[in-house]
This record gives C-alpha cells, structure tokens and sequence, in this order.
C-alpha cells in the first residue's frame, strides 16, 4: 500500500481571513490532493497528497500568496513601496487627485472628470474587480464582492468621485491589514530564526560545516564563543555559560559543563563546547515548541468559534438589509439615487473582516509573545481558560520546593564542632547514593569542608551506614538505630521530635560510645515560591491548594510558610485526581501545577495542566496545557496576566469591529452615511482590532 506524501509549506503575503479560506479551496480542488489544511495565524499549510510547490502557487496566484517549505529560511521581503497593490494605489491616487481638480475648474460631469475618476477606479481596483466578478458568479461574498457592487453601483448613479475613493481607500486598507497580521505574525518567524541552520561537526577528525538537516545522532559539535548552538545534546568537552533565554526565558546565563544538557538556539558565551548531539533537527527542543506554537494558533479558542459562527450569518444579513435601504424607502418617498447610494454603503461598511480576525489576531500575538517570554501554550482554548481560573492547586517537591534535599539544621555535641560533625559524616555517606547522603556532601562541597574518606563502608537497610573515619568507627542513621548503639539524651530525643514534627529528616551520628550530633535535611521551598503566590493573591486568585503525598505535618510547615490556603496531604495520584474533582465542584476553573510526570491525571483532569520545566522533559510538553520552560514558578503570574489581559482585548476588539459598524449604520436614519464614511468605518475598525491586540507584545514578566 502507498503511503500518502504529506508536505508542510509557509505563506507569504497572507494577511486576509476570506483569501485564506479561497486559498484552501483552491488547493483542495487539485486532483492529487487528498486534504489541506491552512493554518491562518502561523501562515502555514500542511497538504496530504501530491502537489509542487508551482501548483500551490497558482492557487494562491489570486492574492499572491507565495509558497514556501516549511524548511525553508528564505523570507522574500518587499518594500513597501515595491509592492504591485501599492504602486497601483499610489497612481490611483494621483488620478483622485487630478480628478478632484478637474472637478473645481471644469464640474464634476465633465467629460474630463469622469475620466480621470474613471482611470483611477479601473487602476486601483483592477485586482478586486478581477476576484469580485469571479466570487459573484460563484455566489461567494467576501469584502472584494461588496466592494464591486458597491463600486459598480457607484458609477451606474453617477457618483465617479465617491467611487474612486473608495477603491483608494479599500487599497490602503488592504495594504494596512497586511502590514499589521505580518507584524503580529513575527513572533513565529523569531523563534523560526533562534537556532542556526547551519552547524560545525567533527567528522572523521576533520572540521565540516553542515546544514543542520544533514546532522546525525552521535555527531559532535564544536560551539565557539558568541556562536548559537545548532542542535540539541549533551556536552563531552569544555565548559561555559549559556544564554538560554530564548528557549526557557531565563535572563541570567547558565553555567554548562561535561555532561549538562543544552539546547539548539541557545548562545554559547564564554569556552569552545564540544557537543554530542542527542537529537534529529525535527526533533529539537526548539522545533518541538515551534510546531507546539503553530498548532496553539490553528486551535480555535471558543470566542473565536462564536465568531466565525456570528460571521456565517452575518454577511448574508448585511447583504439582505442592504436591499431593503436600497429598495424600501424609495418605493415610499420616491428618491432611488439617494437609497441606492445608501445601499451602496451598507454593503461596505458591512464587511465582516474586522470582526473576524478580532480573535485570531489577539490569540497569534499571546501565544507568540509567551513563547518568547518562556511560557508554552498549547491553544487558545488554554489562554481563554486560563483568564477564568478561580483557584490553583499545586504540587510540593518540585514545583512549591526545589525537590532537592539541603542540610537545615546542625546540632553538635560533646565538645564537637560543627565543621567536624559534617566531616564525620560526610566521611561515611561519600560512598552512599542515598538522597540525604548527597544534601550532606553538598553541603560540605559549598562549606569547603575537607572530606576524609571513610573505609569498610557497610550500609545497613532501612536504618543507615557506617564507616571507618580517622581510625574510628562512626555510625550514621535513624534515631531509632542509634538508640540500639548509644544513650540519647532525653533534651536531644525533644529536639529530633521538634525537628521531625516540621517535616524534616533527621540523621544522627555517633560512635558506640559517643554522640556526636544530629543533622536535619528537608527539600527547601523555592526562594520566589512565597512571592508568586502573593503576587497571584494580588491579582485575584484568592484560592491556593497544595497536593502532596508527604504527611501532613510535613504539608503544614510548607503551607504555614507560603500562606496557602488549604492543603491535602497523603495522597497517592489517584488521590490527586479525586481531589482536583472536589476542587472543580467547589471553584469551578482550577489549575494545576506540577512536573509533569506523577501529577499527570491531575494535569489532564485540570481546567488548565501547567507543567514545570518544559526544556528538559518531554513529559511536559506532551502532557500539559501550559509548560513553564524553565522551570520558573515565577512566569506564572504573568502567564495569568497575559491570559486576562487577552480575553479583555478579544471582547474590546468585538466591540470595535461591531461598534463602529453600528454607528455607521446609524448615519442612515438622517441620510448621512457616504461611501467614503462607510470604508472608513471598515478600515478603521480593521485597523482598531490589529493594533489593539499588538498591546500583548509589551507584556513582559
């Protein structure tokens, strides 16, 4: 059996929503393809089936649309001024003008006039008419078919001037409208352009440049200073600080040595790094959040699926009023040419273009300013809900706390200092791979504590280790184990309990004689984890619930310091699952955080699942709704913020596109609504919505 060729394109020069549409049909009709599917917002198609990229061309030819692979970086960029449609308004324009001067020294019906404003119609709007007669044989009614009616009907009564205006108005509009979806649409085309498309490869002990396509697993890269790293992998040589911040959002550099984990698109600042490449280019991290990004702009929010709904029975009403202002009241006062000529304007005015890009604008530029700022997406269903959340119920290790144990306490005894409890120690657990084992050695790494290393290590299950440290043997382990070799002071057993109580592990140490001291461990909670969720209270989630499978006192402590305000401990993940129901009945929208990996039923149960460290785990980018990059508590505040501030604009941006129309419809009562008002009103309400939801490039963390 043949298997289907599927082949994914990017579009230039795509800036209208009814073209866009004509565009799909069009490819569709080619007999080799199977099914198409148009990405508006990422300016992307995906075809199943057989087509070159000529055909996909001439189906775009219409509104010339250029087709590109999606593989390729190539961006044809025109001037402004460059451009056919604009060098054609622009001579439109001058005719306007000649004609408008005509007007003054000769009258607008003489031969001269009409001519001037006769040249300027068929210059400025050779292209509408062009697709406008082809749409009204086929029936289909899009803003180039109202605007050639409108300008057919125009002429017939005798009003050249307002009808050349209007075709230069229309011109400028379609001109604005491009500008401004190219504008909103950069935040793809930056992250398209993060990772180099080229990258240096050691092979067979020679230095090759190769496009990044033709990198393989198992290949070694060599990254300069200042040079972008090409390919996701794992470093086998040097050691430097990488800027992450294109992937993650992170503003400090990261110290990378052998063995860490970096990413394609990150910049390399200081030492040459030989990299080991763990991915195909498909595969990357960056492309991962590129397709991610893409498919949350093609998923439709479900303000926007009433939009598209409103606007499939709203054209045909503008159409059906339009003749009954054009026809009705005549019949009762007589004057045709001044209700045809309003009719006229109705049409125009009625193009529903701005309310349907009034979401879909909004939701491209969110998501893509997120992507930027390290926060992924996943749709705008996902934005939208986000912005009706009402509570947040959070995971603790890893997401609240740093999910790594610290020493918290040190308590020594019989003479002993500090300095030598934690040598003694750490003598013995240097060969443990026990987690409390690796706190304590951290600790006296950072301490720059001088380890003995202990001989004839034994562990002991369930109870601890010991060692021989300095000529003695020295044990450490539970208190329980301790108290079978050694007296513990009944002071000390309070203070053990006191610390136990707090949720921290305590290990104690000793000798068969002697005591020497005790070290408390517990997982540290993240130094922003109390400001996020006071900056979340300040923005109105009043309601923050911790989920842990830790015991209750431990639970308490955490809450106690971060001010939650409820907390359910004890709970395997199926407990999570039940817990984030009993939420959903009590707040309605919740959230929930977490890593990604055991919280997984909670995620997907959740009105909107947002995982914590994204870059490093696919897990979260496959599972959740939201993936925090980089493992940033405090990007979710402003993942919040975003989300309200979109549903704000898209509800501000219907307003516009079906207030301005309103008003001008109203000009009809006295008989003051023109042409020219009329393109005005669309144009203006067009414009409204686009620069109205480019506001959401300026929210920043």
């Amino acid at each position: 059996m043949k298997k289907t060729n599927t082949q994914e394109y990017r579009l230039q020069n795509l800036s209208c929503a009814n073209c866009a549409m004509k565009f799909e049909k069009n490819v569709q009709s080619i007999p080799t393809v199977e099914e198409v599917q148009l990405n508006f917002g990422a300016a992307k198609l995906t075809v199943k089936g057989d087509a070159s990229i000529e055909q996909l061309c001439e189906a775009g030819a219409f509104d010339g649309i250029k087709v590109v692979p999606a593989s390729s970086r190539e961006e044809v960029h025109i001037p402004f001024y460059m451009k056919k449609e604009n060098i054609l308004a622009g001579i439109s324009l001058l005719f306007v003008i000649a004609g408008y001067l005509m007007s003054v020294l000769q009258g607008e019906d003489h031969i001269a006039t009409i001519g001037l404003f006769f040249i300027a119609i068929v210059i400025g709007g050779f292209t509408i008419f062009k697709d406008g007669f082809k749409n009204l044989f086929h029936f289909e009614f899009d803003m180039k078919t109202l605007m050639t009616i409108a300008v057919i009907g125009a002429v017939v009564i005798g009003e050249w001037k307002e009808g050349a205006v209007v075709v230069f108005l229309f011109a400028v509009s379609e001109a604005l409208e491009g500008y401004s979806m190219n504008k909103a649409r950069q935040s793809i085309r930056q992250l398209i352009n993060i990772a180099p498309a080229t990258a240096l490869v050691r092979r067979n002990g020679e230095l090759v440049e190769l496009a990044t396509e033709d990198v393989q697993i198992g290949d070694v890269l060599i990254v300069k200073p200042g040079q972008k790293i090409a390919m996701d992998g794992e470093i086998v040589g040097g050691m430097s600080t990488v800027n992450q911040a294109p992937i993650t959002g992170e503003s400090i550099p990261v110290k990378k040595a052998v063995g860490d984990e970096v990413f394609a698109g990150t910049l390399n600042e200081e030492g040459v790094l030989e990299v080991n490449v763990t991915k195909h280019v498909k595969d990357t991290t960056i492309a991962k959040i590129i397709t991610l990004v893409e498919e949350a702009q093609a998923e439709k929010a479900p303000s926007q699926k009433f939009v598209d709904k409103f606007a499939k029975y709203y054209t045909p009403v503008i159409i059906l009023i339009a003749i009954i202002v054009a026809i009705v009241p005549p019949l009762i006062d007589g004057d045709w040419h001044h209700w045809i000529y309003q009719g006229l304007a109705v049409l125009v005015v009625g193009c529903p273009c701005a309310l349907v890009i009034s979401t879909p604008v909004a939701i491209v530029t969110a998501i893509g300013n997120a992507a930027r700022q390290g926060v992924l997406i996943k749709g705008g269903i996902h934005l939208e809900q986000l912005g009706h959340i009402q509570a947040i119920a959070f995971d603790k290790t890893g997401t609240l706390t740093k999910g790594v144990p610290e020493v918290t306490n040190i308590l020594a005894l019989q003479g002993t200092s500090e300095e030598l409890l934690i040598r003694l120690v750490a003598g013995v657990e240097h060969s443990s791979q026990h987690p409390l084992a690796k706190a304590i050695l951290n600790y006296a790494e950072n301490a720059s504590i001088i380890i003995e290393k202990g001989i004839d290590f034994q562990s002991v299950t369930g109870k601890g280790a010991y060692a021989t440290v300095n000529h003695q043997q020295i044990f450490v382990g539970s208190v329980q184990w301790i108290q079978e070799l050694t007296d513990i002071p009944k002071d000390i057993l309070k203070e053990v309990e006191s610390l136990q109580y707090e949720g921290k592990s305590v290990v104690v140490a000793a000798s068969k004689t002697t005591l020497f001291g005790i070290i408390a461990i517990a997982d540290q909670v993240r130094s922003n984890s109390r400001y996020v969720l006071q900056d979340l209270q300040s923005i109105g989630i009043k309601n923050t619930v911790m989920l842990t499978g830790d015991a209750k006192p431990t639970a308490e402590t955490i809450a106690k310091q971060l001010h939650l305000t409820d907390i359910k401990a004890d709970l395997l993940p199926e407990d999570k699952l039940e817990a984030m129901k009993e939420l959903q009945e009590q707040y309605g929208f919740v959230a929930m955080v977490g890593d990604g990996v055991n919280d997984a039923p909670a995620l997907a149960a959740a009105s909107v699942g947002i995982a914590m460290g994204g870059a490093g785990t696919d897990t979260a980018l496959e599972t959740a709704d939201v993936a925090l990059m980089a493992d940033d508590l405090g990007k979710l505040p402003y993942t919040i913020r975003l989300s309200r501030k979109t549903l704000r604009i898209i509800k501000e941006n219907i307003m516009f596109a079906l207030g301005l129309k309103i008003l001008a419809l109203l000009l009809i009562i006295p008989g003051w609504l023109t042409l020219w008002i009329a393109i005005f009103a669309d144009m203006g309400a067009t414009l409204l919505v686009v620069l109205n939801s480019l506001r959401l490039i300026r929210i920043q963390k």
